[in-house]
């Protein structure tokens, strides 16, 4: 059966109404096309212009190795100045990543070049967004967002292949016991399912973007991303309404994440290995009962 895969909705334009039916009131990913063709950075935001504005600021740099127990969540593989990594990208493959960066606190002017679509629902983070860079072949691990919050993914500069799972999935997709990313051990791309035999019927959306190409991705959704040129992206996240969601996103940031690091400091490889076996046994209780029903 392997993993089961079917393409996303893809609309130009979307109004208020329709969005709200058929995306955001199910919870369900759709991308946009013209979103962000109403916005100044789809023609400024080049390479060199991104240069230009941030400058040479250092930049912490993630790879795909597999996270150190010992070390804090989101730890950098390296460092290297912002210019220097554009380079690098635009010139030959790499797997290193540019990871939740905030150009605005160095280029504030970047603030002018984007609109958060209010006109489809509030709640939007102004202040905060968050961007994204990537070397040709670097993948961003199987994860859903710690604060639980609405995205709004916009990509620029080249194509993105990105796969897409719904909360219920969670524990067939193997996820981490007080964490929000999955196992590390499988390609979700090309999975074994001899080994991880929870995959095998797991459904998911697939979704590739390009040049000025928006994804909604709903509060909770798994997703996996690989980036199929040096490119970029930015993302502007809501609130969702329900305080059942606020509160899962306030546990996430304070209880869990203290909680967990505590843990990894004091116990380091005994308890990633023993998080490990719990995700397997979940994995393989949630195939065998199952679930998602």
């Amino acid at each position: 059966m392997g993993i089961i895969l079917k393409p996303i909705d893809v609309v130009d334009d979307i109004s208020k109404e329709d969005f709200y039916e058929k995306y955001l009131k199910p919870r369900r990913p759709v991308v946009i096309r013209n979103m962000a063709k109403k916005w100044p950075a789809y023609q400024k935001w080049t390479m060199e212009y991104m240069k230009e504005v941030v400058g040479d600021v250092e930049v912490p740099l993630y790879d795909s190795s597999k996270a150190d127990p010992s070390a804090p969540i989101n730890a950098s593989a390296a460092k290297m100045k912002f210019g220097d990594y554009i380079d690098l990208i635009q010139r030959e493959p790499t797997d290193l990543r540019i990871f939740l960066f905030d150009p605005i606190k160095y280029a504030p002017k970047l603030l002018e070049d984007y609109i958060s679509p209010k006109e489809l629902m509030g709640g939007f983070l102004d202040k905060y967004p968050n961007m994204f860079f990537g070397g040709k072949g670097s993948v961003t691990f199987l994860h859903f967002d710690i604060d639980m919050a609405h995205i709004f993914h916009t990509h620029f500069n080249g194509r993105k292949h990105i796969l897409l799972f719904d909360y219920k999935w969670k524990e067939r997709l193997y996820q981490i016991p007080y964490a929000t990313y999955a196992l590390e051990d499988y390609d979700i791309e090309n999975p074994d399912f001899t080994k991880f035999p929870a995959l095998d019927g797991v459904e998911g959306i697939e979704c590739f973007l390009e040049h000025g190409d928006t994804l909604f991705m709903p509060t909770g959704w798994w997703h996996w991303m690989k980036y199929l040129d040096g490119s970029f992206s930015i993302s502007l996240r809501a609130w969702d309404k329900s305080w059942a969601v606020k509160a899962h996103s306030l546990w996430n940031l304070t209880v869990q994440r203290k909680f967990d690091d505590i843990m990894k400091s004091n116990f380091k490889k005994k308890y990633m290995d023993w998080k490990e076996k719990v995700a397997i046994k979940r994995a393989e209780l949630a195939l065998k009962r199952g679930l998602p029903r």
